[in-house]
């Protein structure tokens, strides 16, 4: 960096990593940051995710900033009001003019020469930038079944990400799987629909959300009461932290969870071959733990069934399940999740000797704190590998983005060009994640169908703690892993 010229920051992606990127560089640094959106506006998942039903699982006071207070209506928001959320966070720290929407960035390439980034996208445009920060969020690509007779059937047919609006008023309708996003939408649309078929390859823990308004008398404490937001937002970190414990399987967490999600299905489910189809066999925590206050209830109706099997085959008609029983259907939706394992799957990063991060990936995505490579210098991800979890992802992203400050200002002050990864560092971080894995519920033996594993079984990308364990990892590791050659 020569003296008297501002770093060039470009961030990638304008959900709620990106923004907390571009803040937190702006509040802290003198670069200059240039935010790159592939959709028309920010929010990423709350943008692209506008299905019926379609609300965050985790308590609003946790999933938000912890530096805005912010008067939430809901102790769990909905999409339209975590849209409204970002883009009043956009405006509010004057991020708008740094954006460039409608514009994915599809390649990077290290220049050694000039010690920058040679950034292009989609429209041919090609730049320079000093660092890059990729915050292009984990569920974003959606994963699409490989059914026989899946291309020939004569309905609408989408992924619930990329939602079509129908009528479906009389329509009978099959909504394939049954996690966080069909367990909102089945609910929403049971009222309208003629029939609702739900297909399940496997039972997942349900517990109970406790979703609700909260009180003008609650609006107008965490309003005017000096850190009542935030200690009551201190308080859900503390529950989710006790809550961790559960993912060991020995644990008398794990027992007391296990207790109260058969409790809830006990009470929840009237028909007793539902209750039994909708009970797992294996630990609580193998796969995500799923939060609905709605989702049984909806299973008591009259118009809608619960087919325990997987999907084998769809016709013109309709679909056809493991057992080979057949169901005529008018609309398919899709909630078959995405591919998290696929870290940057929609962009080539080149690095050191032209190296690409997934040829480098081709065994184990895996990243320093899951945040950087090495070989690629000044690179950062943003929910990255072994990121997901810690109680908010929200935190998460807060504390990588902290990191980049770190590493941009140490730049500025050492006047050096670039800032690396210490191999011996990640290889001993995912040594460390890996045994950490090895006693957990969602080990790859636990006997659950889950998204965290890669083709070779290796846990890509689960954090094994709760926030506070990753806050200080972030804020101790950081200066052993990360170097500024001389």
């Amino acid at each position: 960096m020569r003296r008297g010229e501002r770093l060039r920051v470009a961030v990638i992606g304008a959900g709620l990593g990106g923004i907390a990127a571009a803040i937190k560089l702006r509040r802290s640094t003198g670069a200059t940051v240039v935010i790159f959106e592939q959709s028309a506006g920010v929010g990423g998942t709350w943008f692209d995710n506008r299905y019926p039903g379609c609300e965050v699982d985790v308590h609003s006071h946790a999933y938000s900033f912890s530096f805005l207070k912010y008067d939430w209506p809901r102790t769990h928001a909905t999409q339209p009001e975590l849209l409204a959320y970002t883009q009043q966070v956009v405006e509010r720290f004057g991020l708008t003019p740094h954006l460039r929407l409608n514009t994915r960035v599809t390649d990077l390439v290290w220049e050694e020469s000039t010690s920058t980034y040679r950034l292009s996208t989609e429209h041919g445009d090609s730049e320079e930038f000093d660092v890059v920060v990729s915050a292009l969020g984990l569920l974003s690509v959606p994963q699409y079944p490989g059914w026989p007779g899946l291309e020939t059937f004569a309905g609408p047919c989408f992924h619930t990400s990329r939602w079509e609006d129908h009528d479906l008023t009389g329509k009978s309708v099959a909504v394939v799987g049954t996690g966080s996003t069909a367990v909102q939408i089945v609910p929403a649309i049971a009222e309208t629909a003629g029939r609702v078929s739900v297909f399940q390859r496997q039972p997942g823990w349900i517990e109970p959300k406790h979703e609700r308004e909260f009180t003008p008398r609650e609006r107008w404490w965490y309003r005017n009461v000096p850190f009542a937001q935030r200690l009551h937002r201190a308080w859900i970190f503390h529950q989710g932290n006790r809550r961790f414990k559960g993912y060991d399987v020995g644990s008398r967490r794990q027992r007391r969870m296990r207790d109260l999600c058969l409790r809830f299905i006990g009470a929840g489910i009237d028909d007793p071959a539902t209750r039994a189809a909708v009970t797992p066999d294996y630990p609580w925590g193998c796969k995500r733990p799923v939060l609905s206050s709605t989702f049984y209830p909806a299973l008591n109706r009259d118009n809608v069934e619960l087919v325990p099997h997987a999907v084998r085959e769809v016709t013109p008609t309709g679909v056809v399940d493991a057992t080979g029983a057949h169901r005529d259907v008018d609309v398919l939706i899709l909630s078959t999740g995405f591919q998290p394992t696929r870290f940057l799957a929609s962009l080539d990063v080149k690095g050191r000797d032209g190296r690409s991060i997934h040829d480098v990936w081709r065994e184990r995505a895996s990243a320093f704190l899951g945040i950087t490579v090495p070989g690629f210098p000044n690179f950062f991800i943003l929910y990255g590998p072994n990121t997901n979890g810690g109680v908010s992802i929200i935190a998460q992203l807060e504390r990588q983005a902290e990191v980049v400050v770190r590493a941009v200002r140490k730049l500025q002050r050492t006047r050096r060009r670039t800032v690396d990864t210490s191999p011996a560092a990640a290889r001993r971080f995912t040594a460390w994640i890996d045994r950490r894995m090895a006693s957990s519920a969602s080990a790859m033996n636990a006997g659950c169908h889950n998204y965290y594993h890669d083709e070779a079984g290796h846990n890509v990308t689960q954090w094994p703690g709760g926030h506070l364990a990753y806050a200080l990892a972030t804020r101790v590791l950081t200066p052993f892993g990360l170097r500024t050659p001389r």
